[in-house]
């Protein structure tokens, strides 16, 4: 059983990593890839590692209902969805929408989709929202431990240039990042506010670093009570030792070790004196786990393949 699907926005980044996993996988097959700028090039000569004659095409939002697809995966800069979204609400059959910006994560119409937190809330939606990838690491990082928090956790990030996309800016200007790093939106940024709503209130602090993918965030978090070093890893342990895409180490994971890799780190779990506080560290890959792999577990999910169907990851008993 082969499904189609059709890519809203395929020239950056994350486009680019969706396109090779979706070509890759065993059930799907791509229905078109959309961009403006690259509008009757051939995919091949842009994707490294993409065969194929397929072309990019420029198709205005009254075109997608007509595509012969079964999902759609939109990968547009947030507050793009929306047009896409009411030009394919129009079909009649129901397609399946996955949509990797930040418009629908407030949605109580659509599903949160961290396959790793909410997988069992999945209950048959057509419309996914993916989260964030700096709320995924944060997510990841804090939930083990939730129910014991007291007061916001302080989330101190920092990624690599891809995570500001292809369009120029200060944040993804290599010149200016040169032996630097760059702090921006300290306060209210979007993930900070998808976090809170759907995990736990934090206060987040990203910065941009020099490296272009990856990211690592520092998670400060107060509890009710002491715990013991054993204690919290087996919290750890425990919540993600059936989790495929996530692995629990003793020391503090690097970022130089996260890219191109599809799961999360987490570790470096260090107390304060009293117990009471405690530091725990996480990275992904932006455009992978942060994004387009995590897409992929969603379009699994709901199509009914296993989710973890065509992505590379340790077979866990």
């Amino acid at each position: 059983m082969t499904k189609k699907i059709g890519l809203v926005g395929a020239r950056g980044h994350v486009g680019e990593e969706l396109i090779r996993l979706v070509a890759a996988h065993p059930h799907f097959e791509l229905g078109f890839v959309s961009s403006r700028e690259r509008d009757g090039q051939r995919v091949a000569d842009h994707v490294a590692g993409f065969d194929g004659d397929l072309r990019y095409r420029n198709l205005s939002h009254e075109a997608l209902p007509g595509e012969d697809v079964d999902a759609y995966v939109l990968a547009l800069p947030n507050g793009k969805a929306a047009q896409c979204v009411a030009e394919i609400d129009k079909r009649d059959d129901d397609p399946v929408v996955i949509d990797l910006s930040a418009d629908y994560r407030f949605d109580d119409g659509w599903y949160y989709g961290l396959p790793e937190l909410t997988r069992d809330r999945y209950a048959g939606q057509r419309r996914i929202s993916n989260p964030g990838c700096y709320a995924t690491a944060m997510q990841l990082a804090i939930a083990p431990l939730r129910e014991h928090l007291v007061g916001p956790v302080q989330c101190f990030g920092v990624s690599g240039y891809s995570g500001a996309g292809t369009t120029p800016s200060d944040k993804n200007d290599p010149a200016k990042l040169h032996d630097n790093l760059m702090p921006y939106a300290l306060t209210g940024h979007l993930h900070e506010r998808e976090v809170t709503r759907h995990c736990a209130a934090v206060e987040f602090m990203p910065h941009v670093a020099p490296h272009f993918r990856g990211l690592t965030i520092t998670s400060n978090l107060h509890l009710d009570r002491a715990f013991t070093r054993d204690e919290v890893l087996a919290l750890y342990r425990d919540r993600y030792g059936h989790e495929a895409l996530v692995d629990v180490f003793d020391e503090a994971p690097w970022v130089s070790r996260i890219a191109h890799a599809h799961g999360v780190h987490v570790g470096g779990f260090t107390p304060a004196d009293d117990g009471r506080r405690w530091v725990v560290v996480s990275t992904l890959d932006n455009l992978l786990k942060g994004a387009a792999t995590q897409a992929l577990q969603n379009l699994n999910l709901a199509f009914g393949f296993d989710e973890l169907e065509g992505i590379p990851h340790e077979v866990r008993a």
